[in-house]
């Protein structure tokens, strides 16, 4: 069989891009500034960054995705409309939009465009409408993996097209965030704090516990042990084979205010999760052992979504992560020496010992894992390294000044 899936990935920041990239993803989606998503909880780039990184997806032969999938109001049509202009300038793949405004726009100037889950999309016939702007559409998360092999042979059976003239694609979330809203519009966030989620500035209220008041009585009590309205994570890495087979050809990471860590482990478990299948090596051990590497990153504790035809009732029952890692910065970079693969740093914080695990990150470096062999302070060798001090250490793949040193450690 031919590989011809798609595997998306977040990208909020330089570091987490590279880390995409290098991990494997086919593509890349990611805000600037505002009229996205994740305006509030991302740190997004701005319009100058997109010539670069347009330039770096290229170099990498990886698609980039520009994200601009908030509800508009009629003052921001020009900013939207310099949005996609500089986007389309800078060669930048595609727009993921779920406003008709932009998708009007796009479609007056030629730039591709893709429809955001925030679009609801449940029907073929729905899909037939959107035909007339985008190329891939991105289907609601609520539907079950039937209803997606439904849409995707009905795809097929009508001959829907996009404008480019090709099938249109069918875009699936693989993993990351759910929002507890159908198809992540939710209007909490507006009423209780007038931020609304559907312009990019949820407070995420669903993360919180929260205490019950019986009105009558005025008897208050805490809800014991979940956080009623905070879904664990989607996570469709056991079921991967059945995804493919139900014709989705794009599959999306969720992520974008994920650091580098993050996106680098779950695109690397999801390239070789995809690549296992069409090389008929895809086996419940291998199931396992992504799992477990999952589990080492930012999670919520995992779920199978709505694609198995479970209802929605996995909910979080603490705040925070459940990732059996965590991380702690200790040093920065200073220099590297190509030809000894030695790298330098200052410890800024904490301590770091021979044998710890190590992560380096950076916004040219992206994401690498290591572990310290030796330590080095001036001429002499060393088992522990202590805050102020400059040190060296063997390091196979070069390290920049801009480069940040963490300790990975078991969670408590």
């Amino acid at each position: 069989m031919k590989n011809s899936i798609e595997l998306m990935s977040p990208a909020g920041s330089y570091e987490a891009l590279m880390a995409a990239i290098h991990a494997g993803c086919n593509s890349v989606y990611f805000g600037v500034e505002q009229l996205n998503m994740r305006a509030r909880s991302a740190n997004n780039f701005t319009l100058e960054d997109l010539k670069n990184i347009a330039n770096i997806c290229k170099e990498h032969n990886v698609k980039s995705y520009l994200t601009l999938n908030t509800v508009l109001y009629d003052h921001d049509i020009n900013l939207m409309k310099s949005i996609v202009n500089t986007a389309k300038e800078s060669g930048i793949t595609a727009i993921i939009a779920a406003d008709h405004a932009v998708m009007n726009y796009a479609k007056k100037i030629g730039m591709e465009l893709h429809v955001s889950t925030q679009a609801n999309i449940s029907n073929i016939d729905t899909i037939e409408f959107y035909a007339n702007y985008a190329d891939v559409v991105v289907l609601a998360r609520e539907l079950s993996l039937m209803q997606v092999a439904e849409i995707t042979r009905e795809i097929k059976r009508r001959d829907i097209r996009g404008p480019k003239g090709n099938l249109i694609e069918i875009e699936i979330f693989a993993h990351g965030a759910l929002c507890m809203a159908v198809s992540g519009k939710c209007y909490l966030s507006l009423h209780s704090h007038f931020a609304s989620a559907n312009r990019g500035a949820c407070i995420q209220n669903c993360r919180r516990n929260y205490i019950v008041t019986d009105k009558e009585d005025g008897i208050e009590f805490e809800i014991d042990n979940e956080y009623i309205m905070s879904a664990k994570d989607l996570c469709t890495i056991g079921f991967i084979d059945q995804i493919l087979d139900a014709g989705v050809i794009v599959l999306k990471i969720e992520g974008r205010g994920r650091a580098a860590d993050y996106v680098h482990t779950v695109t690397k478990c999801y390239r070789e999760a995809i690549d296992s299948y069409y090389e008929g090596t895809y086996t419940q051990e291998k199931v396992e052992a992504w799992m477990k590497q999952l589990e080492t990153v930012f999670n919520r504790g995992f779920w199978d979504g709505y694609y198995l035809g479970k209802k929605m009732g996995e909910w979080h029952d603490e705040n925070g992560s459940k990732s059996t890692k965590r991380k702690i910065y200790v040093a920065k970079g200073e220099h590297y020496f190509d030809k000894a693969q030695i790298g330098q740093f200052t410890l800024e914080a904490q301590y770091l010992s021979v044998g710890d695990n190590i992560m380096i990150t950076g916004p040219t470096t992206g994401y690498l894992e290591g572990k310290v062999t030796e330590l080095r302070v001036g001429e002499k060798s060393v088992e522990r390294v202590n805050r102020g001090e400059s040190f060296t250490m063997p390091f196979a793949e070069k390290i920049r000044a801009s480069d940040k040193l963490y300790k990975l450690v078991d969670s408590e």
